[in-house]
């Protein structure tokens, strides 16, 4: 057979060819069988997706019943709807008419007349019979199928059917979107006879969340989402877009829950070249181990308490300050005053968070306008409130709004204390897993100050105890959840009280981890010297 053959058969819209691979070359017609133009393949009609020989259920209504629904109905005629661009013979297809100024829908079960929908002209609606647990509009006129379109309304209904040649089963919800999940539970059975199903709900977000519900319901593979230009089916009608129409739901891509990705569609994401991102930390050795640090990572700092957690984010801060990298500071444990002085004692050499009087005010003037004079740093006032959704606002704000690429958190035990919640490492599970999506949603870079658990035995962090992974406090999920964990190890009572271990404990990106530099505390500056290992330390 040839497409010729079919000569009586009206052309809907181009569509790819699974034999060739064209594109565009294959044809669909109105009685559903495909011919494609370029390797001549004829795609017989599948007998399943033609409508039921059967008596149309809208002639069976016997109208000696004293129903409500039975006389409304009987009482009305089958007429084109001109505004809404549908034919008569499409309103005739689905039982549609008109009476009383009023546009009725029929709902049929087993045969039966259920209930009436019915519509004025001014948007006025109402139910007539049994109007719980309806069925799909238009169920009743197909059993099974390879392949059944789904609307969001009785209207949209009948443009698809029209666009298609009134030869595909299209049904339409009950209720519209809020209740379409609803719906699709209710007639689960009926929709497993078919093949495949395809959602053309609105393109709005209603309409969209909705079809993306129903689909999730049905089982892998089963469901395909299509996504139309205008508003709805109707729309499209009425804009003469047909084809376009047609296209749109026939070529509907298979659903898949989100953030499932098809490998195969990656090509421009991994073959694009990027520059790098990476900006060095103030220390040699912790860059030779991680390759610096990068926007979308989450970079935990951890050590015992006095080790000096606060000291080494606050040089990372300042060193991210002079690369002209916009950076958002909080300090949950310290006053802003005191956050920027550290910063700025930093850039002179001295210990201005603990004595400013130290420094003339010129100095620290020409200093504080070096560092904050192009705007580009904001520190968190946050006296009165470290609830976790207020810092999560003021984190994201820092992001979106004033568009910090970086963000110092210290610390997140502050953090937990302002969630609600008795038990500590569910705490930190829903404090880690929020900080992290936060992450992943606005592609900042975080530095993350966290404590440490209390150790078995008699020895501790604050005793140049080696950190680890398990040594963090808490659940596992700041291990987990964070790219980069730092540790800092010294021993505030010993002989070597000034020298710091810098650890990297975990590193997603290389793997690399173990020692990565000696860092001494300079009691007349404030500052942290990096070192060798091999160096001579001088103490």
């Amino acid at each position: 057979m040839t497409e010729t053959q079919d000569s009586s058969a009206t052309f809907l819209a181009h569509l790819p060819c699974d034999n060739c691979g064209s594109s565009d070359a294959n044809s669909l017609y109105t009685d559903g069988h495909t011919y494609c133009f370029s390797c001549e393949t004829y795609g017989e009609v599948d007998e399943s997706q033609e409508p039921s020989s059967e008596a149309s259920p809208f002639t069976e209504v016997q109208t000696k019943s004293t129903s409500e629904a039975d006389i409304v109905y009987s009482q009305a005629q089958t007429q084109a709807l001109k505004a809404r661009g549908i034919s008569a013979d499409t309103a005739r297809h689905f039982g549609y008419r008109v009476g009383s100024s009023r546009q009725i829908a029929p709902y049929y079960r087993n045969g039966k007349l259920v209930a009436l929908k019915t519509r004025t002209k001014d948007k006025e609606f109402r139910v007539i019979g049994d109007g719980s647990n309806l069925p799909f509009f238009g169920q009743w006129l197909q059993s099974k199928g390879k392949r059944l379109f789904i609307v969001e309304g009785e209207i949209d209904a009948l443009s698809l059917s029209q666009a298609l040649g009134n030869k595909w089963p299209v049904v339409s919800v009950p209720q519209g979107a809020q209740s379409a999940p609803k719906a699709v539970r209710r007639e689960l059975e009926w929709l497993q006879n078919f093949t495949e199903v395809v959602f053309c709900f609105d393109a709005d977000k209603p309409g969209q969340e909705a079809a993306s519900a129903c689909a999730e319901i049905l089982e892998p593979g089963k469901a395909f989402v299509a996504q139309l230009p205008l508003k709805d089916a109707n729309e499209m009608l009425l804009a003469g877009r047909v084809k376009e129409l047609v296209q749109a739901v026939w070529n509907a891509p298979q659903y898949r829950p989100d953030g499932i990705i098809a490998a195969k569609d990656l090509w421009d994401v991994v073959s694009r070249q990027e520059a790098a991102s990476a900006i060095d930390y103030p220390f040699a050795g912790l860059n030779e181990k991680t390759r610096g640090m990068r926007k979308g990572e989450l970079i935990t700092v951890t050590a015992g308490s006095g080790i000096g957690k606060s000291a080494f984010v606050r040089e990372c801060a300042h060193h991210l300050i002079k690369q002209g990298e916009r950076v958002g500071y909080i300090a949950l444990e310290e006053s802003v005053k005191r956050t920027a002085l550290g910063l700025i004692g930093i850039e002179l050499n001295k210990l201005l968070h603990i004595d400013a009087n130290n420094v003339e005010k010129g100095e620290l003037r020409n200093a504080f306008n070096e560092l904050f004079g192009s705007g580009s740093t904001y520190l968190y006032d946050s006296f009165g409130s470290v609830a976790v959704d207020n810092i999560i606002a003021k984190i994201r704000y820092l992001a979106k709004g004033l568009e910090c690429s970086w963000v110092i958190l210290d610390h997140i035990s502050i953090l937990i204390s302002g969630l609600d919640i008795a038990d500590e490492r569910k705490a930190i599970d829903v404090c880690m897993t929020r900080l992290r999506t936060l992450v992943e949603e606005t592609g900042i870079g975080m530095l993350l100050v966290s404590h440490l658990r209390r150790p078995e035995g008699n020895k501790g962090f604050e005793d140049g105890l080696q950190v680890s992974l398990n040594s963090l406090r808490g659940s596992h999920s700041i291990g987990q959840l964070s790219d980069i964990v730092i540790g800092l190890e010294r021993d505030q009572q010993g002989d070597e009280q000034n020298k710091t271990t810098v650890r990297v404990v975990k590193n997603r990106f290389t793997g690399e981890t173990g020692k990565a530099c000696l860092l001494t505390y300079q009691n007349e500056t404030g500052r942290l010297k990096e070192h060798n290992f091999d160096d001579e330390m001088p103490f």
